[in-house]
């Protein structure tokens, strides 16, 4: 990312990466830019996400300076999910409206539609979640889930995510009144149903 490592509000080194047995999640860079168009230009996986399917180089490019704006303030980190073997980014996950002085933040991710169905997003997310409360010592997280999105729902369900409530009509996206599902996740949880699996 363009904001440099040590910067005053980063909460994380830009070196930061996280490896799984078939992934290897990495903050975003300039140059991962046009694979990344390849999967937000896809109506299908934008379908439920909070912005427009890209449609041109300018949305990706506006895009990773929010991101890079972000990161710099401290707010957010913008990782990539690579599939290791053959080096190519199959998604992207992210930690976001950090809250330091409460320990919690949320959690976003997306998966290319030729990707699904392969469990990489939960294999991915089992390690980012891991990652958020072992390493960066959070106490909580969260996720808003569209609730005609019954992938994304199962994710975070078989994550250990607590549905806590049901937000009616919340939002407004690419023309159509929706609600929000709120889910969250618990450190002292996660490492209990870590404990369980052991």
């Amino acid at each position: 990312m363009s904001a440099t490592p040590g910067a005053p509000g980063a909460l994380f080194p830009e070196h930061t990466s996280i490896e799984t047995d078939r992934l290897t999640i990495r903050l975003v860079r300039a140059s991962d830019v046009p694979a990344l168009y390849a999967i937000n230009g896809d109506d299908a996986v934008t379908r439920y996400l909070p912005y427009e399917t890209w449609r041109d180089n300018a949305a990706g490019e506006a895009w990773f300076q929010r991101a890079c704006s972000m990161y710099a303030a401290g707010e957010a980190g913008q990782f990539v999910i690579e599939l290791r073997e053959v080096g190519a980014i199959v998604g992207t996950c992210l930690l976001f409206r950090i809250e330091r002085a409460s320990t919690r933040a949320e959690i976003g991710y997306v998966l290319a539609r030729k990707y699904w169905g392969a469990g990489y997003m939960l294999e991915a997310m089992r390690a980012f979640v891991a990652f958020a409360f072992n390493r960066l010592g959070l106490r909580r997280l969260e996720a808003t889930v569209d609730p005609r999105n019954v992938a994304s729902a199962r994710v975070v369900e078989r994550l250990g995510f607590v549905k806590e409530g049901l937000l009616r009509e919340r939002s407004v996206m690419k023309g159509e009144i929706t609600d929000s599902s709120l889910y969250g996740l618990l450190r002292g949880e996660w490492s209990a149903s870590l404990a369980k699996r052991n």
